[in-house]
């Protein structure tokens, strides 16, 4: 009986640090690890919202890019840093429910090793094909490759990426059969469709709208479950094959685990705030980024979600993790 005294003691002390700690924090700078290299897409949106959130905060919220092994280094890091709200994660999809099915060995728990703090965005993909292929709609598209299996190929970021798992789950929900090429990022995969090398490409809509105003491409569909507001008149993938039900590709902020609810709940309300601020939003529309927002269970669904579905994706395709 004594022993279970002290220990519900210990306990309540304990919760009486953290909830102190919490109420006087930040009271030094805050790190935010992006685990890729500086740059647009992730490094860009992390560095939008830590300007907008430091002057709530009162202290700077300082990006610190710790990169490699496709983003590990970095979102391990901080799935060992301790949880007193000084060190943050600016992660993807890729780190955290793509990792566990093609990386062996990956050194986290993407659910048990992160506090989620809010889902930030949603970068716009899209179907991009070459003018010289005759077709003007992804139903077009669906009859010529079934005339020719095999004959066509698409190009991605790589094996494993999100634009790889779309183009997979584009074979199977449109039953055609159409090979993929891996290129080392998207500029390359983008170059080799302007310059008629592969027919196709799964790419960010940010990437392939210049190509698309140019004429050098033609955007077929978007892959988002709804139409894109500054491509009104594409349709989404989903409105023209039901089956295909891209799972989300977010970008968005962690903590290390067992950060506590008082600074999850804080930060939260900040990054939201951050996220419907006027030039902010500009800037996420003008870089085809749809804002997300919402709570640390929002969130947490989403990356389950993501998981079971990207998952099945991977065991459908065979991809084998290395």
């Amino acid at each position: 009986m004594r022993i279970l005294t002290a220990l519900i003691v210990t306990i309540g002390a304990m919760a009486g640090l953290s909830a102190a700690h919490a109420q006087s924090w930040p009271s030094r700078p805050i790190t935010m690890i992006v685990p890729f290299p500086p740059g647009p897409a992730l490094d860009q949106v992390a560095r939008l919202v830590a300007a907008k959130v430091a002057g709530p905060l009162g202290q700077p919220v300082v990006i610190e890019n710790r990169t490699g092994a496709n983003g590990a280094i970095g979102a391990n890091s901080v799935a060992r840093a301790a949880p007193d709200g000084a060190t943050l994660l600016a992660a993807t999809a890729g780190t955290h429910v793509t990792a566990p099915y093609l990386v062996k060995s990956l050194p986290y728990d993407p659910v048990k090793d992160f506090t989620p703090i809010v889902a930030a965005v949603e970068p716009v993909t899209c179907l991009a094909v070459h003018p010289s292929l005759p077709v003007n709609s992804v139903p077009e598209l669906i009859a010529y490759a079934k005339s020719r299996p095999n004959e066509l190929s698409f190009g991605s970021s790589g094996v494993g990426s999100v634009f790889h798992l779309m183009g997979e789950l584009f074979n199977e929900t449109a039953g055609v059969k159409i090979k993929h090429v891996p290129y080392r990022g998207v500029a390359p995969a983008m170059q080799d469709v302007i310059g008629g090398h592969i027919p196709m490409v799964f790419i960010s809509v940010a990437n392939a709208d210049a190509a698309a105003r140019a004429g050098q491409v033609k955007i077929l569909a978007v892959l988002e479950p709804a139409r894109y507001s500054r491509l009104p008149d594409v349709p989404s993938m989903s409105e023209l094959i039901p089956a295909f039900r891209k799972p989300s590709s977010w970008f968005g902020f962690f903590g290390p685990p067992g950060l506590p609810e008082p600074i999850v709940a804080r930060l939260n309300a900040e990054m939201n705030k951050a996220l419907r601020e006027p030039d902010v939003v500009q800037s996420f529309d003008a870089n085809g980024y749809t804002a997300i927002g919402g709570t640390p269970k929002q969130f947490a669904d989403l990356i389950n979600d993501g998981l079971a579905r990207y998952g099945a994706i991977i065991k459908a395709a065979g991809i084998q993790p290395e």
